[in-house]
């Protein structure tokens, strides 16, 4: 099936939650303050777009294409981006709201996670080598099975991550950290 292309364009202060969203490939396409709160964004395909200031939360993502797309202080509320399409997936956020999103199994190598809240949010079976997490709160989020090799959560904060579950192997943690490395444990630090 043959979908349109809209390419360079800039979509600005668009409200989809309530109206259909256009099934298409969206290319260096600027999405600016849309509300896409519980759209329908699935069979799309966005390729080297920019998301700022957008609410997505609750949106659809059945086998939505997310390559190389930047998401900047936008909220992502329980997205389950292990529903998109895996052929190049790759996305960055920086100032995003991530709470209850689910990142299940997706491989995000070299991912970027900048200032997010990332409480809750799943990351179980991830392939995360290389990633960034950084000043990220990771209050409650799953890791579990999860490859973290080579990772860097020394500015992040509020993670339990247990190392015989998960692949850790030169991943980088601050000194102040470490509780979130031995909680498995049942042991007190002070």
């Amino acid at each position: 099936m043959s979908y349109p292309i809209f390419e360079e364009q800039v979509f600005e202060k668009l409200d989809f939650s309530s109206k259909s969203f256009p099934t298409a490939e969206y290319e260096n396409c600027e999405f600016k303050h849309c509300n896409l709160s519980t759209a329908d964004l699935s069979n799309c395909v966005f390729t080297d777009c920019i998301f700022t200031g957008c609410n997505i939360s609750n949106a659809k993502l059945g086998n939505t294409a997310i390559r190389d797309v930047q998401f900047i202080d936008c909220k992502l509320l329980g997205l389950r981006f292990d529903n998109c399409n895996d052929f190049l997936f790759a996305a960055k956020f920086k100032h995003c709201n991530l709470h209850l999103s689910s990142f299940y199994q997706r491989k995000m190598r070299q991912a970027k996670f900048s200032n997010c809240d990332l409480q809750e949010t799943d990351f179980a079976m991830a392939e995360l080598v290389q990633a960034v997490f950084d000043n990220c709160n990771l209050s409650g989020a799953v890791f579990d099975g999860t490859n973290l090799e080579k990772a860097d959560l020394r500015t992040s904060f509020q993670f339990t991550i247990n190392p015989t579950t998960n692949k850790i192997k030169k991943a980088r943690f601050s000194k102040d950290s470490l509780e979130g490395l031995l909680s498995h444990l049942d042991i007190i630090i002070e």
